[in-house]
Formats: C-alpha cells, structure tokens, sequence
C-alpha cells in the first residue's frame, strides 16, 4: 500500500533562491512548478533519484504554509508518501485509529490525490499520502 518516500515539502519564503542552491550545490533540478491555489501554495518539484524535495512559497500570510513559516520559520514542512490506492490507505488508517487531517483525498500538484495525517499521530510530522496521477511517472 505505501510504495515510498514521494517527497519531503519545504516551506521558503524565496522559492526562486532556494531552488537554485538546491540545484547549485546538489545538482536537483526543477521539473515541476505550479501555483496550487487550493492550498495556497507556489510550488517547486526537484528531482532527486525517484523522488522529489518540493519548495512550497506561500501565496499569503493567512495561507497554512504562511502561518507555518511565522511560527516556526522555513524548513522541513512534512514527509509524503506514496500510495497506490489513497481511499484504501486512508481507510486502513482509520481503521488503525490515526488521527487524520483530510478524511477523503483532494486534488494536489500534478493532479495527484493527496491527504495529510494529524502531526499528533506521527511524532509531530506532518504526513501526506499521494497518488500520483496515473499519466505520470514518478
């Protein structure tokens, strides 16, 4: 059910310096970028064997990345994972009793499907599940 580490989301403020010392000093280059308005986010794909770190710029400060970054400044946001099947994941989750943030999944970058799990339930990570879209590779 969980394939492995899709990405790990870092919140910027700068999205344009921080992926060029990204692509500078460890070679990643970009190879995704979109505005995701449904979660108040700019965001950069950068790639890095078959996964990626993702750059998340906030659109605002009222946005969820934007209070993140007043409260505790850039850095690790959370760790996704990839699953092949996001409902059963999800349901396999209840059922285990792990506090969830999304219930059902919503429409993230790429047209993923993607739902986060309560940081209480997972030491103070903040955790995604994603499928990606079926037309794209990893």
């Amino acid at each position: 059910m969980f394939e492995t580490i899709d990405h790990v989301g870092v919140a910027v403020l700068d999205l344009e310096r921080v992926a060029g010392v990204y692509g500078a000093a460890f070679g990643m280059p970009v190879v995704h970028r979109e505005t995701v308005e449904s979660q108040g986010v700019e965001a950069a794909l950068l790639g890095i064997g078959d996964a990626h770190v993702e750059l998340l710029r906030p659109l605002g400060p009222e946005t969820v990345v934007g209070r993140f970054i007043a409260k505790r400044g850039e850095g690790l946001h959370h760790v996704a994972y990839r699953v092949d099947d996001i409902d059963a994941a999800l349901a396999g989750l209840r059922e285990a009793g792990v506090e969830l943030i999304d219930t059902e999944a919503r429409v993230g970058i790429r047209r993923s499907r993607v739902a986060f799990v309560h940081p209480k339930a997972v030491a103070g990570v903040l955790t995604e599940l994603v499928e990606p879209a079926a037309e794209l590779d990893h």
